[in-house]
């Protein structure tokens, strides 16, 4: 499967966006799926999950409240809508996905998720 993320921009803070990634193939509705976020300087860090159905969803603490994980899979789109932005998150964001239903145990692991999209860019200003 392919990912394309779109969506990023320039927001102030306490600003909202929405991202999305846009799924191709037949197997998208499958997959547990992810957003992933790089800060200049840092290292990639685990966001949101959410499983194949969308029964069940993840977040890291710092967004947790301000930011919701969904899934549409009758238009394989992955979403993220982000309220309440700061300027902390300002990033690159990754959407992510994996087949093998890692969610449960290997949500936050870069390294268990074998599609990723190319990134969209979310800058928040003070």
């Amino acid at each position: 499967v392919q990912l394309q993320a779109s969506g990023g921009g320039l927001v102030q803070a306490g600003g909202s966006l929405r991202l999305s990634c846009a799924g191709s193939g037949r197997t998208f509705s499958t997959y547990d799926m992810a957003w992933f976020r790089q800060a200049a300087g840092k290292e990639r860090e685990f966001v949101a999950a959410i499983r194949w159905n969308g029964a069940d969803k993840y977040y890291v603490d710092s967004v947790k409240g301000r930011f919701t994980i969904s899934k549409d899979n009758a238009k394989n789109t992955l979403y993220l809508q982000m309220n309440s932005l700061k300027p902390e998150d300002t990033a690159i964001y990754y959407c992510a996905g994996n087949r093998n239903r890692i969610i449960t145990s290997r949500r936050s692991e870069i390294l268990a998720y074998e599609y990723w999209g190319q990134g969209t860019l979310v800058t928040v200003s003070s």
